[in-house]
C-alpha cells in the first residue's frame, strides 16, 4: 500500500456532504459524505451493487442528487455545472474510444474537445502515451488493442487536460496483469504529483496498494472510513497464529496463555493450537520457544494478519465479493 501522506490544503479538491440518490424504492446512495485533498487517493471499496458507480455519477455531475451537495475545487457540482466539470477527469467503466482510430488520433480528438491546442496538445499526448505504456503502439488502430490496452487509453483520455480530480470507476476490471500493473503505477505517480484521485474498486489489494484513505461501502452507505491501519483496528487489530505440531499441546496451551500479548489459545482439532495475539511477528519466536519448553514439537507456523477483507466481513457480516 502507498504510504505517502497528502500535502496539507486549506480546501479539499472534492467535498461531498450527505449525498442521497434514489431510484424508485431503491436508495442507491444513503447519506454519504467524504472529502479528498490534493495528492490524496481516496478509495471507495465495496462489492458490485454497493453504490460506487452511482456516487461517481453524482460527483461527476452526470446525474443530480436527491439531496446533499458536491463541491469540486470549491465550486458547486450539478449536471449544469460546466466550470466545475473542467476540473475533473472522468474514466468510466465503459470504454469511450473510437476503434478505427489509432491511440494518438483518439487522444488528439479528445484533447481538442477538451480545449487543448497545438504544442500543448502534442506534448500532452506524448506524455500520456508514455505514462500508460502505449508509445510503441500509438499509431496502431485501437481495434487491434487488447482489453487492457483499451482501458489504459481510456484513462489517458481523462488525463489530457491535467484534471485536479481524477475519477476512476473500477479501472482494472477484466484487464491483463501487465495492464493492471501499469494502471496502478500510473495512478500512484499521478497522486504523488498532486492529483486528487477518487478510485472505486472491489479488489482489496488495489485499495491497500493505492489508497491513502478508504471508505468501506455497502448498500449505499459508508460503513467505516480511514487509513488501512485505522480500519484494521475495527477488527481489534489482532493476528492469528496457527501452531501445528504434536506432543504436549495442552501443556503448551497453558504456558502460552500467560504470555503477554496472547489474547486467546484454542485447540485446532488435534493437530495443534490456534492463537489470537497482538503483534504476531514480534511474539512468534517466544511462542515457539515456550511451546517447545512445554513439550510440544512444532512442525509448522502460519501467521495471518487482518486485512480489509476482514474489516468488511466484520462490518457487514459478508465477504467483499458477495
Amino acid at each position: 500500500m502507498k504510504r505517502h501522506l497528502a500535502p496539507p490544503a486549506t480546501e479539499a479538491v472534492l467535498a461531498t456532504s450527505n449525498l442521497v440518490k434514489r431510484f424508485g424504492d431503491l436508495t442507491a446512495v444513503d447519506d454519504v459524505s467524504f472529502h479528498i485533498r490534493p495528492g490524496e487517493t481516496y478509495g471507495l471499496l465495496g462489492p458490485n451493487g454497493a453504490g460506487k458507480t452511482t456516487i461517481i455519477s453524482v460527483v461527476a455531475g452526470l446525474i443530480p442528487a436527491d439531496s446533499g451537495s458536491v463541491e469540486v475545487t470549491g465550486m458547486r457540482m450539478e449536471p449544469s455545472s460546466i466550470a466545475a466539470k473542467r476540473h475533473i477527469g472522468l474514466v468510466p467503466q465503459e470504454l469511450a474510444i473510437y476503434p478505427d482510430l489509432t491511440a494518438k488520433e483518439n487522444l488528439d480528438f479528445f484533447g481538442r474537445l477538451q480545449g487543448l491546442r497545438r504544442k500543448d496538445l502534442a506534448a500532452r499526448v506524448e506524455a500520456v502515451l508514455q505514462l500508460l505504456g502505449l508509445t510503441e503502439r500509438a499509431r496502431e488502430s485501437t481495434k487491434k488493442y487488447s482489453g487492457g490496452m483499451k482501458r489504459r487509453l481510456n484513462i489517458g483520455i481523462g488525463l489530457l487536460h491535467r484534471p485536479e480530480l481524477l475519477i476512476l470507476d473500477e479501472p482494472t476490471v477484466g484487464v491483463d496483469p501487465q495492464s493492471r500493473n501499469l494502471i496502478l503505477e500510473a495512478v500512484a505517480k499521478l497522486s504523488a504529483e498532486g492529483t486528487a484521485v477518487l478510485y472505486t474498486t472491489h479488489y482489496m489489494e488495489e485499495a491497500e496498494r493505492l489508497c491513502d484513505r478508504i471508505a468501506i461501502l455497502d448498500q449505499g452507505r459508508i460503513q467505516a472510513e480511514g487509513t488501512r491501519d485505522e480500519l484494521i483496528t475495527l477488527t481489534g487489530g489482532v493476528d492469528r497464529i496457527n501452531l501445528l505440531g504434536t506432543g504436549q499441546t495442552s501443556a503448551a496451551a497453558q504456558a502460552l496463555t500467560t504470555l503477554p500479548g496472547v489474547q486467546r489459545v484454542s485447540d485446532s482439532g488435534g493437530s495443534g493450537l490456534i492463537l489470537t495475539v497482538t503483534d504476531g511477528a514480534g511474539l512468534l519466536a517466544e511462542i515457539v520457544t515456550r511451546a517447545g519448553a512445554a513439550g510440544m514439537t512444532v512442525t509448522s507456523v502460519e501467521v495471518t494478519r487482518p486485512d480489509l477483507e476482514s474489516v468488511f466481513l466484520h462490518l457487514t457480516g459478508k465477504a467483499l465479493r458477495d
